[in-house]
């Protein structure tokens, strides 16, 4: 079969596909090179790949053409390469390509290499949807903090990262006090504006390795992780107990404060999933039966409970 033959068929592909020499100036230009850039063939052969042709970028938006081309480190290591990144077509518009690139080889030594790319935007499109759709299934909708599912599943890492690294961790479980009384003296919008306000404190004032997710109702847990001690442990609780009791929420030209209680527990050896989350709800509890606006860490023995209205 003669050269036409080949050409044909890398014409017919959808890919986009060229040929560079050593010197990476293009010997080659499929039709699916023409299609995805948007440069026809006679625009392009001759000229280096890198001539503001191409313009790939990474991920992060670093231009790879002059200093970290992949196809240039092929053509000097001899080493096939398939990486995703970004074109810019003929119209300036940044596309999402996946490309794989190899060396062409004569008599021993590489005479240039070739680069397919394809078009991967219903790639990305599809990831992004996979990821909205994590985000909803895992956020809660009204306060955008995690939900219960996603707490749970984030503190059931948390027991795994004990087995395998040994980090203690602390859990505060916290509820807002009264939260009935804000709903019937202002209605159930300046509730939910309530919850997101605090929702919103918490979230800004955690640090990046910890985790905030609303439980249900006006309850949310909070997960620290590498907590040492005791002192940490309610350090941390109470600052974020202050930092809600001083915040005010404006509704109606009025002021909408809340205050917080907190049980707070650090895990240990021989906890699992319910014992610590019971145990911090046994210490929410005290909380609220000694006064609310308060964190408690060690159960004392108390008699009475919250009650209905917590």
């Amino acid at each position: 079969m003669d050269e036409s033959f080949y050409r044909n068929v890398l014409d017919n592909l959808m890919d986009g596909v060229y040929f560079v020499d050593t010197d990476r100036r293009i010997t080659y230009w499929n039709r699916g090179a023409e299609r995805i850039t948007g440069y026809y063939r006679q625009e392009v052969m001759g000229r280096p790949c890198h001539d503001n042709i191409l313009n790939h970028v990474d991920t992060t938006g670093e231009c790879l053409c002059q200093g970290k081309c992949p196809l240039a480190f092929s053509l000097e290591d001899g080493k096939t390469r398939k990486t995703d990144l970004f074109l810019q077509n003929k119209s300036g518009e940044r596309v999402p390509v996946s490309i794989k690139i190899a060396p062409i080889w004569e008599d021993g030594r590489i005479v240039g290499a070739v680069e397919s790319f394809s078009d991967s935007s219903a790639k990305l499109a599809a990831l992004e949807r996979v990821e909205k759709l994590m985000e909803e299934n895992l956020t809660d909708p009204l306060t955008k903090v995690g939900n219960r599912r996603y707490t749970e599943m984030t503190l059931h890492n948390r027991f795994d990262e004990i087995k395998r690294y040994n980090w203690n961790f602390g859990l505060l479980f916290l509820d807002i006090d009264h939260f009935k009384r804000v709903n019937d003296n202002f209605g159930h919008a300046a509730g939910d504006i309530a919850l997101r306000a605090v929702a919103e404190n918490l979230s800004r004032n955690l640090r990046s390795s910890d985790f905030v997710g609303r439980w249900g109702g006006e309850e949310f847990v909070i997960l620290l992780v590498n907590v040492n001690n005791q002192e940490e442990l309610i350090e941390a609780a109470d600052r974020f107990r202050r930092l809600i009791a001083s915040s005010k929420v404006p509704y109606q030209g009025r002021q909408i404060s809340v205050s917080v209680s907190i049980g707070a527990t650090i895990s240990r050896e021989d906890d699992d999933f319910d014992s610590i989350l019971n145990r911090a709800d046994r210490l929410l509890y005290q909380a609220k039966h000694l006064g609310r606006n308060r964190v408690e860490s060690v159960l004392k023995e108390a008699e009475g409970s919250a009650g209905k209205d917590r």
